[in-house]
């Protein structure tokens, strides 16, 4: 099922099935931000991670002695939400934990996505809800929007660039077949524009460590559209089209975890990134998106 919120400046259209953002129009000009799900390139549009963000070593992991698998960013982005909420302004989803999440993932949970529309904001919240009286809650979440490039005729691909905000450097981290290379991590010149074609993509995703509040912006000097996406408090940002099968649209993902380290022992208790919740605790993250 699909959902409609609207405001003056935008429509956005999310699905149950994932809580996934479907299309966001730009009420005024008709633009299609979002990325239409191509299936022969990339067949989504901006799918939620939950409860891991990137590949487990081998797609599995092991939690107090006992061998789980579990696929590339989790099962949430493919499993039926109900719609907990819906306002004037904002459209609230809800997943819990059931005996098909628990074959794969041992814990009870509460993760919420929130979209909400502010004049021309878009903010996406995810509220992760640890109900249990006695067990830790371990996961990562983050999120995946792909943006359509170009958004306008006359405009090509490559007449892109990514900016960062504010202008400094930030360390950058190797993502290899064998998972993140942190080791071989380096500072990466990112207070200046890096250029976008189809080839910087050929290793896969672009990821950068982060540190407070932060932008990536999508602009090109030949379009009066860009896109900016910001968050505050991000571990991480992942920036990533498909390669060598090539579409027209760029990801820009923030991430509060991260894939495995090529060195991981496989113990979720020991995975880089994760996030833990103490029984009853809940975890609030955020990011927004605006258009000019």
């Amino acid at each position: 099922m699909n959902v409609k919120l609207e405001n003056e400046f935008y429509q956005l259209t999310v699905a149950t099935k994932g809580a996934e953002m479907q299309s966001l129009i730009d009420q005024h000009s008709g633009v299609e931000y979002l990325w239409q799900a191509d299936p022969q390139v990339w067949g989504r549009h901006a799918p939620n991670l939950f409860p891991i963000v990137g590949k487990l070593k081998d797609d599995q992991y092991t939690y107090q002695g006992k061998t789980y698998h579990m696929t590339q960013h989790g099962f949430a982005r493919d499993l039926e939400f109900t719609l907990e909420r819906e306002t004037d302004h904002s459209l609230t989803f809800l997943l819990t934990d059931n005996a098909e999440t628990r074959a794969k993932y041992p814990f009870a949970f509460e993760f919420r996505v929130k979209y909400s529309l502010i004049n021309r904001l878009l903010n996406v919240t995810y509220y992760v809800n640890n109900p249990s009286e006695t067990e830790p809650l371990i996961f990562g979440v983050g999120g995946h929007p792909g943006f359509r490039l170009p958004v306008e005729s006359g405009v090509d691909f490559a007449d892109y660039f990514l900016r960062f905000k504010p202008s400094k450097s930030r360390i950058q981290i190797p993502l290899t077949a064998t998972g993140v290379d942190y080791a071989h991590r380096t500072l990466a010149p990112t207070d200046v524009d890096w250029q976008i074609n189809h080839e910087v993509f050929a290793n896969d995703a672009l990821i950068f460590q982060l540190n407070g509040t932060n932008e990536v912006e999508i602009r090109s000097d030949k379009s009066k559209h860009s896109i900016n996406l910001k968050t505050k408090d991000a571990p991480f940002v992942g920036v990533w089209s498909a390669y060598p099968q090539t579409g027209d649209y760029v990801c820009i993902e923030p991430w509060w975890g991260i894939a495995d380290l090529t060195d991981s022992n496989g113990e979720l208790t020991d995975k880089f990134g994760m996030n833990t919740l103490a029984p009853q605790e809940n975890f609030k993250a955020k990011y927004q998106i605006s258009f000019s």
